[in-house]
């Protein structure tokens, strides 16, 4: 796979899914000259330099910039091909007691994005969406749906620049910041690890296949889609369990905002969806392109009716045994499970 570009920016650079995805276009896309991470946090920016330095890596470059500033975004993205779109302000709690502040990046700064890649010749952009904007009852889950909408509607826009706009939509990334892997290694030392509910599920990614569906979509891209990755479930107890099952769990409550269960495609999202091999493509609700071409060029076919894409209902869950080796593969590679002591 080739990205048949010179140059590209990602924002929100420093964040997991950001350095893990700069690290790969180094090591595997020579040919591309300039890599511009572009966020807002120095002290992120400083830290990930000493792994990636310019001076190793001369085609790196580190943007200090928001994109609530659109100003600064037309300065990053002079004369860059590609854009990974990975900023966003993201806790659930935290957007339910700030919600403007998530609005103004999630949303307004979607669309500051949107308008500087169409003022600077910019060739392809994929945003990263989560989950949660398929049936939002949460502001996170909210801002995102809108910014989907407005990546998506992007291509009605373009005239006749030659520029692509898609999203990828994925579940919880495996030990990234603030997730329940992380959380879960310090707090089992404490003896109690507290559960929201029992019966709670989630999607997993790797962060590695993150990146990947981000390398596919630009790959395969066409505009407006919505990419969605085939990929299992867990069970919030098994996670508990794979990590300390000598810990008592405490059942806390579901936090502000927080879903038992997650869906990436809606019964009526699957209505306009195509499956293939490897993941589901949500077609644009304005047709862009010819939809029977695009299936026939990479075999997909419709949904069936009444289908859904769940947590709780997906065909695929991790055991105890493969989340340990998840754990130990892509979180911590010393990890082993807290055991309870032998009588």
């Amino acid at each position: 796979m080739t990205l048949q570009a010179r140059s590209i920016l990602v924002t929100g650079g420093t964040g997991s899914f950001g350095k893990k995805f700069v690290e790969t276009i180094l090591t595997r896309f020579p040919e591309i000259v300039r890599v511009v991470v572009f966020s807002r946090d120095e002290l992120k920016q400083f830290e990930m330099a000493q792994e990636f330095s310019p001076r190793r890596f001369p085609q790196i470059r580190y943007f200090i910039g928001d994109v609530r500033d659109k100003a600064r975004l037309g300065r990053a993205l002079e004369g860059i091909d590609l854009v990974v779109h990975a900023a966003a302000l993201k806790h659930v709690p935290v957007a339910e007691y700030n919600p403007f502040e998530c609005i103004q990046t999630n949303v307004l700064g979607a669309q500051n994005l949107i308008e500087a890649c169409l003022d600077n010749g910019v060739r392809k952009v994929v945003a990263l969406s989560t989950d949660k904007a398929a049936a939002p009852i949460n502001l996170y889950g909210a801002t995102k749906l809108c910014s989907d909408k407005l990546f998506v509607a992007a291509n009605n826009m373009k005239g006749k620049r030659v520029i692509q706009f898609s999203v990828v939509r994925y579940g919880n990334v495996m030990g990234s910041r603030g997730s329940v892997i992380p959380y879960f290694l310090k707090k089992r030392h404490e003896g109690v690890l507290p559960i929201t509910d029992p019966r709670m599920t989630r999607f997993n990614i790797t962060l590695l296949e993150g990146v990947q569906l981000v390398l596919a979509a630009l790959d395969l891209m066409w505009g407006g889609e919505i990419f969605v990755p085939k990929i299992p479930s867990y069970r919030i107890c098994d996670v508990a369990a794979a990590i300390a099952p000598a810990c008592r769990q405490e059942i806390v409550g579901l936090r502000p905002g927080e879903k038992l269960h997650e869906e990436m495609i809606t019964e009526t999202d699957a209505l306009n969806t195509i499956e293939f091999g490897k993941y589901f493509v949500i077609l644009p609700a304005l047709p862009l392109w010819d939809v029977a071409e695009f299936m026939a060029v990479h075999q997909g076919h419709y949904c069936q009716p009444g289908f859904n894409y769940h947590s709780g209902t997906n065909p695929d869950f991790l055991t105890v045994e493969q989340l340990r080796e998840l754990i130990r593969e892509h979180v911590d590679p010393t990890f082993h499970p807290l055991r309870p002591p032998v009588a």
